[in-house]
This record gives structure tokens, sequence and C-alpha cells, in this order.
């Protein structure tokens, strides 16, 4: 059956019942200027052979290519449980659980992830997630600023990633907030005056790890609330914001994607938003709560849904109108099977790796090591030719070579490279070789 089952016929009924000659009639209120384009790249339709042999083709397009791109999309190992798991019936078809009492299972599972998404940053809430990692940061600042009341300054202390940019500017356009950056080192020379949030993303874009502690004291000396935009992956061995400075920092968010989703032609992604119990009621999305019923049977409930589908726009804290059950259910199942320890390997072989990708690189003549602080699992490097030729020469070789730089202030030249748990001394050599103008 067709999405829109109605015929020609019935909509001509409609239509002369409400005196209308046609269906454009009904928006003749809209400008004809900012009305719709047609679509006039889409291909006709393929029956189902041609569709499947179109989508291998594409697939293949991404297949055993060697990645070292990192930039916010982690290449990590997957255990196949993982994704056997969350294709289940029951899992694959769940969404948003409107009607408590009838979704159970997918209320408990929300329940799983914001205990393991809570303990992982130290913090004590978590909402059961939001789109991406850019939009939950976005909204983590609008929660500092709320939070905050009249307060409308927001401080960003190191890089994070363009398209982050975009989405904050595009999120928070009209609420008339004076968002900046500085670096660590400028740290003190920023007034504080109206000063509502710090954000310190860790590691930074450019994968640097920061100090954390000192610029969490100095935001709370000026009675700023400090939002940490971290790597979850990263916590696993990195002090967790909710112990960083004297207090821990009030919020932490980020991209949850390197917690079992895996790197599909660009997406899908989650965000995930913690935050200390105090700031709870101005937190935005919905959080499951574990209850009994009259009989002392364990159920799960919303226990809190600030988002406008569930209370009057006015009182709403944000107009997400849904979490990526999906891929939260990856992460849940992929942080059950890895635990504590499987996660802190998984991070420490990161770091290992890069650092030995680093070392590798920095023998090569003509590359200069621009990363000079300890760094996660990626850094910079310059190149003595232009990024896009050297990244085309790498495509030819079926290698994804790193992030392009170039296009930001100061990195001419430039090179993000990440290596994770699944490179080894083979593919770095590959690399290097490459780097090295031997490939």
């Amino acid at each position: 059956m067709p999405f829109i089952p109605h015929t020609e016929s019935e909509i001509n009924d409609m239509l002369n019942t409400i005196g209308v000659q046609n269906v454009d009639d009904l928006f003749d209120e809209i400008p004809t200027a900012i009305r719709a384009k047609p679509f006039g790249n889409i291909p006709e339709s393929l029956n189902e052979a041609h569709l499947a042999r179109l989508m291998g083709e594409r697939a293949a397009q991404d297949a055993e290519q060697l990645n070292f791109i990192g930039a916010g999309a982690y290449q990590h190992h997957i255990p196949a449980a993982v994704w056997d798991i969350v294709s289940r019936g029951e899992y694959m078809t769940a969404y948003t659980p409107y009607q408590a009492e009838a979704s159970q299972g997918s209320l408990q599972l929300i329940y799983e992830y914001q205990t393991m998404m809570a303990s992982l940053m130290g913090m004590e809430v978590s909402n059961a997630s939001l789109y991406d990692g850019a939009s939950a940061l976005a909204e983590a600042i609008l929660m500092a600023v709320r939070c905050q009341r009249n307060k409308h300054r927001v401080l960003v202390v190191g890089p994070i990633a363009p398209n982050y940019w975009q989405t904050i500017k595009s999120i928070t356009a009209h609420h008339q907030l004076d968002i900046q950056t500085c670096t660590f080192d400028t740290l003190h020379q920023q007034g504080h005056n109206e000063l509502a949030a710090v954000v310190i993303p860790q590691p930074s874009f450019l994968g640097d790890i920061q100090d954390v502690h000192t610029i969490t004291d100095w935001a709370h000396s000026h009675e700023a609330l400090v939002v940490g935009l971290v790597n979850p992956l990263a916590m696993a061995l990195l002090t967790p914001p909710s112990q960083w400075g004297e207090r821990g920092a009030d919020i932490a968010c980020g991209e949850g994607q390197p917690l079992g989703v895996p790197i599909a032609s660009g997406g899908p992604y989650f965000g995930f938003l913690t935050c200390q119990k105090q700031w709870l009621r101005q937190m935005p999305g919905r959080i499951v709560g574990k209850t009994e019923d009259k009989n002392g049977k364990t159920g799960y409930c919303l226990t809190l849904q600030a988002r406008e589908q569930h209370i009057r726009r006015s009182k709403a804290t944000s107009n997400i109108c849904t979490n990526q059950g999906l891929l939260v259910t990856a992460a849940t199942i992929y942080m059950s099977l890895m635990g504590p320890e499987g996660l802190r390997r998984t991070a420490l072989a990161s770091h290992h790796n890069a650092n030995v990708l680093k070392q590798r690189v920095s023998a090569i003549e003509g590359i200069k090591i621009i990363s000079q602080q300890p760094t996660f699992h990626e850094f910079v490097i310059q190149l003595s030719e232009p990024v896009q030729s050297f990244l085309d020469r790498a495509a030819e070789q079926n290698i994804q070579a790193g992030f392009d730089l170039s296009g930001l202030p100061g990195y001419e030249n430039c090179l993000l490279l990440c290596s994770t748990e699944i490179h080894n001394d083979q593919d770095h050599d590959r690399l290097a070789q490459l780097l090295a103008g031997r490939q």
C-alpha cells in the first residue's frame, strides 16, 4: 500500500467539498520564493534486482579501506554479537515508548544505557540520548545558560570540530548568546562578566589532552558552569568529568559513536548528555526511571519528560523530539560486553597505536609533528605538499589518510591522523611509506 493511500478521485472529492481547485491552493499563503523546488537529481525508480546491485556497488566503495581519518568519527572493533543482538526484531523495530506500560523492554534498555553512561562520565544523571554529539553540545550550552538565568556568555577553551560550530550557531542563533573561543594560554586574559559556562573539549578536536583541572577551577571561581565535551571511550582511560578540578564538571556531553556504532558512509550517530543531579530539571529530552508496582514488581517509566511533545511548549527545555534508540541499543550492548576493563584496554590500545604512528611519521623527512601536547589517539602533522594532493594519492591506494585541516586558520598543509586499536604495524608502515613518497 502506498504511503498516501488516497486515490485521485478521493482527492478531487475532498477539494470540491472545501471549494479548492487543487492541493497547491491549500498553501497559497506561503511565498513562492521559499517553496520547495522539484527534486531534479532523484533518478527514476529501480526494481529490486537493480537496486540490490546499486547498493552492493556503493557498499563496495567503503570496503577494505585503511582508515586514519578520525575527526569525530572513529573506527573501532565492534564484537559481532553487538549488531546480531541489535538486529533482533524486538530491538530493530522498537521506537519511542509513548505508551510506557507497553514498552517495558525498551524502557529497561534505556535505563541500563543511562546507568552505564552516567557511570562512565562519573555523573549522577543521563538522559535517553540526543541526535548526535554536535546537537548534544548545543543543548548542553542552552541548558547551562538556563541554569545561570541572566548570563549569556559562553567560552569554549580549545578547538572543536567545524561541524559542531555550525550546529551550535544554527541551534542557538536566536538566543542572543555570546559564544567565544580561546586557548588555555589565553584563558586568564578572558573577562568573566556574565559568563554562564565554559566548554572544555577533552580531548580537543585536534587530539590534545587538556589541563581540565585548571580550566574547571578557573571557571568555577568565576561562577560559571563547566560543560565537558568528551570522547566517551577516552573517559575509560582519562579522568572522568565528575573529577575535574575540586568540584568536577557540571555537564558532560559528546558523540556516542565510538561505543559500538560503525562508520556507515557518514552516519547515523547519537549524542549523550549527562549532568550533576542539581541541574536535572533543565536537562532536555527524557529520563527513564526504575520503580515498583503495587505488588512489588519492578517496572520502568518515563520519570522526566522535559521536551515539548510531553509538556506545554512554554515549559519545555528543548524541541528534541526523539532519541536515537537503535544506536543506544548498540551502545548498551557494546558497553555490557566490553565492561569497564574492556573499554579501558581499547582506549589504552588506541592511545598506544597513535603514539607508535606518531613516532613512525616523525622520522620521515618533510613531515613535521604539530601536536606538542599529550594526545589521546589522534594528532596533527604538517606536510611539504598540499594535503589534498596527498589524500588523492592515498585514495588510489585504498587509504583514507587523515582529515584535511588546511581550511582552518594557521593549519595550512596540515593533516589530522588517527589510529585506534584496529591498526597494526603493517598499517602504520603503509601510511608511512605513502607519506615518504614510496608508494
